[in-house]
C-alpha cells in the first residue's frame, strides 16, 4: 500500500498527516510538538520563530506517524506542504539563516505598508496587486533592509515559511505564484513578479526565487533530509501552498463562486472567483488560488474575523471551564436574538474588515434581571455567526458570487445556533466536511498523479458529513441581525468620535 504524506507548518505547532494514495483516504494525523510552539516577541507587535525549529519539529512528528502507523518510507509516494503564510525568512549565499522568521501575526512593517499605498496609490494594488501591500512578506523586507543593514546587505534569497521547509527536504530554493501572491509580490495584470514594488522599496529584484508549480515536482528529498526526517531519499516533493489556500483546497473549493468558511480561534472566509481587480483591497484579501495559472487566472478573496472562535473560548473560561456542550446546550434554551442581548465579538485586535478599527467586544442591552448565562453564550454565538454574515456582504460587495459554502466540522460549527445562523442569513446551504490542513496537503501531493477533476470527486464523496440548512425563522435572524449592524454602526461612529 502506498502512501502521501501531508505537513502543516502553523505558529503552534506542526501537523502531520498520512493519506492512502489510491481511495485518498485519512490514515492518521498528529502534532507536533504537544505543547504549543514559542513565539519571541522582543517587542510589542512583533513575534518571530526559528525556522529550524519547524524543522526539527517535523522530522521528529514524521519518524513518529511512520512508527505508530506501522508504516514503511518506501512506502511514501509523495510530499505536500502547507504553512503559515505572509511570513518572511532570509537566506545567506550559503543558504544559511541569517534571522529568526518575521511570522504572519508580526505588525512591525504595517506602517511600511502604509506609505507604499499612499506614494504608489491605490489604483495600481487595486488593478495590479488587489490588495494594499500592508504587513505582508513585501514590507518584511524592506524593514530588514531599513532597520537591519548589516542582515540585508548578506540576503541571497528571501522566501516565505514553505519556500524554507520545501528547502530543508529538497537543497533547492523556489517559491510559487501562489506564494509571491502571498507577499504582495505578484503583478496579477502582467502576470509576473511585481518588481515595481521591489523597486519602490529598494530591494534587489534577484534576491526573488524562481517559481515552480504548486502542484508538480518540486525537487526530491535529498540525503541529509532522509537521514534527519525518516524519509527515504528520492521521494519526491509535488505541492505546497499557503495554510489558507491549502485549507480551501481541503475542502474542495476550487471553481468561483465556492466558498470555504473556517470557525476556529479567528474565523475565515474564503471564495474563489475569476475576477480581475478589487475595489475592497483594504478589506479583503486576493491572493492566487492553488489552481492559479496566468491563463485560468482563479483568485482566492480572503475575509478574516479576528474576534470569532477566541471569545467563546474566553467565556468558558470565565464560566469556569463549563464544557462546550453544557454552553450550547444552555444557549438553546434562549430564543433567536437572545431577547435583547447584543454581542460585539471584536475583542482580539484589529479588524481588517472594519478597517483596522479595534472596536472590542462588549454585550449591549444586558438586563440584570433577565438574562442568564444562556442568554451570554448564545448571544456571543450571535454576535460571531453575524460578523461572519457581515463579511460575506463586504465580499459581495466587490462583485464575489457565493453558490456554495463549506465548512470544516470545528467547534464553532459543531453549534447548532452558530451555524443555523450563519445559514439562515445567508439564505443557502452550508456542507460540512470532515478534513484538516495537513489532511488536504497530503492529497494534494497525489493530485499530479490523479488530477484535480478526480481528487475534487473523491472528497466530496469521502468527507462530505451533513448539510446545515436555512432555518424556517430566517426572518426572525434576520431582524436580530439588524439590530447588530446597527450597534456596530454605533460603536464604529463613537470610535471615530474618540479618535
Amino acid at each position: 500500500m502506498k502512501y502521501t504524506i501531508g505537513y502543516d507548518i502553523g505558529s503552534s505547532s506542526v501537523k502531520i498527516a498520512l493519506v492512502e494514495a489510491n481511495s485518498n483516504r485519512k490514515m492518521a494525523v498528529i502534532s507536533e510538538p504537544h505543547e504549543e510552539m514559542p513565539i519571541l516577541a522582543i517587542k510589542a507587535n512583533w513575534a518571530e520563530q526559528d525556522p529550524e525549529m519547524w524543522w526539527q519539529h517535523l522530522c521528529v512528528g514524521t519518524q513518529r506517524i511512520l512508527s505508530e502507523n506501522n508504516v514503511n518510507a518506501n512506502q511514501i509516494l509523495a510530499i505536500g506542504i502547507s504553512y503559515q503564510m505572509h511570513g518572511l525568512v532570509v537566506l545567506d549565499k550559503n543558504k544559511a539563516l541569517l534571522r529568526d522568521s518575521i511570522i504572519w501575526c508580526d505588525s512591525r512593517a504595517v506602517a511600511i505598508g502604509e506609505k507604499a499605498a499612499q506614494d504608489i496609490g491605490e489604483e495600481k494594488f487595486g488593478t495590479r496587486l488587489f490588495n494594499a501591500p500592508g504587513n505582508f512578506t513585501a514590507s518584511k523586507l524592506k524593514w530588514v533592509k531599513d532597520n537591519e543593514p548589516h542582515i540585508y546587505e548578506k540576503i541571497a534569497y528571501y522566501m516565505l515559511p514553505g519556500d524554507f521547509i520545501a528547502y530543508k527536504f529538497t537543497g533547492e530554493i523556489a517559491t510559487t505564484i501562489n506564494g509571491l501572491s502571498e507577499g504582495m509580490l505578484w503583478d496579477f495584470k502582467e502576470k509576473k513578479v511585481a518588481n515595481w514594488l521591489l523597486d519602490y522599496y529598494g530591494i534587489d529584484n534577484s534576491l526573488t526565487p524562481p517559481c515552480v508549480n504548486n502542484f508538480d515536482d518540486q525537487g526530491e528529498v535529498n540525503a541529509q533530509a532522509a537521514a534527519q526526517s525518516g524519509l527515504l531519499e528520492g521521494i519526491p516533493l509535488r505541492y505546497r501552498a499557503g495554510d489558507q489556500p491549502n485549507n480551501a483546497l481541503a475542502l474542495n473549493i476550487l471553481k468561483p463562486g465556492e466558498v470555504a468558511a473556517t470557525g476556529g480561534t479567528s474565523g475565515v472566509l474564503f471564495a474563489v472567483s475569476d475576477r480581475n481587480s478589487s475595489k475592497e483591497f483594504y478589506r479583503v484579501n486576493h491572493f492566487a488560488h492553488v489552481n492559479y495559472t496566468p491563463e485560468q487566472p482563479l483568485i482566492g478573496t480572503l475575509l478574516c474575523v479576528n474576534g470569532a472562535g477566541i471569545q467563546y473560548s474566553w467565556l468558558r473560561k470565565m464560566a469556569n471551564h463549563t464544557d462546550f456542550n453544557t454552553m450550547n446546550s444552555l444557549a438553546e434554551k434562549v430564543p433567536i436574538g437572545s431577547e435583547g442581548l447584543i454581542n460585539l465579538p471584536f475583542g482580539n485586535g484589529a479588524e481588517r474588515m472594519l478597517n483596522n478599527k479595534t472596536p472590542g467586544a462588549q454585550f449591549s442591552n444586558l438586563n440584570l434581571n433577565q438574562h442568564q448565562q444562556g442568554h451570554l453564550f448564545r448571544s456571543a454565538l450571535e454576535g460571531i455567526a453575524f460578523s461572519f454574515a457581515y463579511g460575506m456582504e463586504i465580499m459581495q460587495k466587490d462583485a464575489l458570487n457565493i453558490n456554495v459554502i463549506r465548512a470544516g466540522n470545528d467547534n464553532l460549527f459543531r453549534s447548532k445556533i452558530f451555524a443555523d445562523t450563519v445559514a439562515s442569513l445567508i439564505g443557502q446551504p452550508i456542507e460540512i466536511y470532515n478534513t484538516t490542513g495537513a489532511v488536504g496537503a497530503a492529497r494534494a501531493a497525489g493530485v499530479g498523479y490523479n488530477g484535480l477533476e478526480e481528487y475534487s470527486q473523491s472528497i466530496s464523496s469521502i468527507d462530505r458529513m451533513s448539510e446545515i440548512l436555512p432555518q424556517k425563522e430566517a426572518s426572525l435572524y434576520r431582524l436580530a441581525y439588524d439590530k447588530w449592524k446597527i450597534e456596530l454602526k454605533s460603536k464604529l461612529e463613537n470610535l471615530k468620535v474618540e479618535l
